[in-house]
């Protein structure tokens, strides 16, 4: 019988709790899935696991917040993370991701990128050959956006600012979000960097060589763990 999405997502989130050792600090993720790993920290935390959180969006702090997980006070003096929990809207062979399809990318990269592991939980149908059908989001300054998006468009993307209830909509950090469609991204690394060149650039949605280990939730129950080489 196969399981439904979020049985896929909910099964990937339990297998990278069981990551999760006392003391440690966490990089929590931002997202529908992301979601699944802190209701389940939270049991978790019940039954008596100590650490600390630190989310990478409000959201995920507000819902931390609720379900009782601990959070580091002064996220400003964030130096390093024992561990990452989080989504990605598309993963390819070599653990490659796109991520930002919740605006929080900047943020999300910030503690990828500070961990000593980054655990990514995803459902099958977020695996692909080739990164790209998903739209790559682009964190840009408001200053110039215009100008920015139009760079965005020489790339080869039909790139199109992010709105939400007929207004730009706005991260965290006060920032918009451009989608680049591009279809297919032959060289992420080579484009990752091509975009972060470009003034106004916040941050750029692809996570290269970041992820440890992925696991996936699979349509007939079972779990599959990858861990990049």
């Amino acid at each position: 019988m196969q399981t439904t999405l979020d049985e896929q997502k909910r099964n990937a989130a339990a297998a990278a709790i069981e990551y999760v050792e006392n003391k440690m600090l966490v990089g929590l993720g931002t997202g529908r899935t992301a979601e699944f790993a802190l209701r389940l920290l939270s049991q978790k935390i019940k039954q008596g696991l100590r650490i600390t959180g630190v989310p990478s969006s409000l959201a995920t702090a507000r819902l931390a917040r609720r379900l009782k997980i601990p959070l580091m006070a002064d996220t400003g003096a964030l130096k390093k993370l024992d561990l990452t929990i989080d989504g990605a809207d598309e993963v390819d062979p070599h653990a490659n991701l796109i991520k930002g399809g919740g605006g929080a990318l900047t943020r999300e990269k910030i503690l990828a990128t500070r961990s000593d592991r980054v655990i990514i939980i995803v459902d099958e149908k977020k695996l692909v050959q080739q990164l790209g059908k998903f739209p790559l989001p682009v964190e840009v300054l408001p200053f110039g956006w215009q100008s920015t998006l139009a760079m965005l468009r020489g790339l080869g993307s039909r790139a199109q600012l992010r709105m939400h209830t007929n207004e730009p909509l706005r991260t965290d950090n006060g920032n918009l979000i451009v989608d680049c469609r591009f279809q297919r991204i032959a060289d992420p690394a080579t484009m990752a960097e091509q975009i972060k060149t470009i003034t106004g650039v916040v941050e750029v949605g692809l996570f290269i060589g970041v992820a440890d280990l992925v696991i996936v939730g699979k349509k007939d129950g079972s779990v599959a763990e990858k861990w990049a080489a």
